[in-house]
């Protein structure tokens, strides 16, 4: 099976290069010609500083090549998924889609998977999602993910086409709790991030996690997904690392609203939408979602870090 990565940036190309390595052809597809210029030439992707794109991956920002392939990984942001697979609809039809991206689309109100599948009913939906870092996955260093297929036996021929010696692979048929733990543990590293920035202390940011955890399952299992799968890697596993390490883009940009200071806003921080399509789910379902509400509020300006830091701390006192 021929594979193609939509996306030229750290985590579309980290997955390349790995599959590459492990003796795939991949053609990988960027919409920015000087990007493909640069990663044809100099064989590196300035996302990726340090490392070397195998012979195997091959360059393109002509979309022709992308869709000649059986297999694409989409690895666009959440918020701009639902147009590229809107506009090429008819291309993607009958193609294995795994959606690489984590987040909800604050139009549809839908996960990547499920967007998937309402847009293009003729394609394969999957989601590819778990705790990870583009520079490990490129490194070659051993990183589980679960992959999610509602078809099971769709989902066992991409979890073979696409596990490596370093990308292990676990496969799911719930799509939903996949997809929700990939976009809800984004909320909370913003919180994390808060709450360091701030110095309240590592014992704040544990409670934040722990209690950040039941969120995601009550929204889960109002959406049809299963507590089992935001036990595992997609879910409790995702959200442990991003919550805990500076690499999250997630947990940077909470830090830095914790602290008072500017952010790179060319930095995409999926969180924020997430944070605002969770709000709006919340009303709707009338889900109490604390932490993601006090998130979506501090990011569009409604609230300051101390409000929003008072109204979880002021939160009635309960059983555990």
């Amino acid at each position: 099976m021929k594979i193609g990565i939509a996306g030229g940036g750290a985590f579309g190309t980290a997955l390349g290069v790995a599959l590459a390595l492990d003796g795939n052809d991949i053609q990988l597809w960027a919409r920015d010609p000087k990007a493909v210029a640069q990663m044809q030439s100099a064989r590196m992707n300035a996302k990726l500083p340090g490392v070397v794109l195998p012979e195997k991956m091959a360059f393109s920002a002509a979309l022709e090549t992308l869709f000649a392939c059986d297999v694409i990984l989409l690895a666009i942001p959440a918020q701009t998924l639902r147009d590229f697979l809107t506009t090429h609809a008819d291309r993607l039809d009958g193609k294995y889609l795994v959606a690489c991206c984590k987040g909800i689309d604050l139009t549809r109100m839908t996960g990547p998977a499920s967007t998937i599948r309402d847009l293009v009913p003729g394609a394969v939906a999957a989601i590819l999602t778990g705790p990870s870092f583009a520079a490990d996955i490129a490194r070659g260093l051993p990183t589980a993910l679960t992959l999610a297929c509602a078809d099971d036996a769709a989902g066992a021929i991409l979890q073979t086409a696409l596990s490596t010696t370093s990308l292990r692979l676990y496969r799911s048929t719930d799509t939903i709790g996949a997809e929700l733990g990939g976009a809800l543990k984004n909320v909370m590293a913003i919180a994390s991030g808060v709450a360091i920035g701030a110095k309240l202390g590592e014992s704040a940011r544990a409670a934040l996690i722990t209690r950040g955890f039941p969120e995601m399952q009550r929204l889960a299992h109002e959406l049809g997904g299963q507590p089992e799968t935001l036990s595992g890697l997609s879910g409790l596993g995702d959200l442990v690392l991003t919550c805990t390490s500076d690499q999250s883009r997630n947990y940077r940009f909470g830090l830095a609203l914790g602290k008072g200071t500017t952010f790179d806003q060319s930095t995409t921080v999926e969180g924020v939408a997430t944070a605002r399509a969770v709000r709006q789910l919340a009303r709707d379902l009338n889900i109490d979602m604390p932490i993601c509400t006090v998130v979506a509020d501090l990011t569009d300006g409604k609230t300051d870090v101390p409000a929003a830091l008072n109204a979880l701390l002021s939160r009635p006192l309960k059983e555990e």
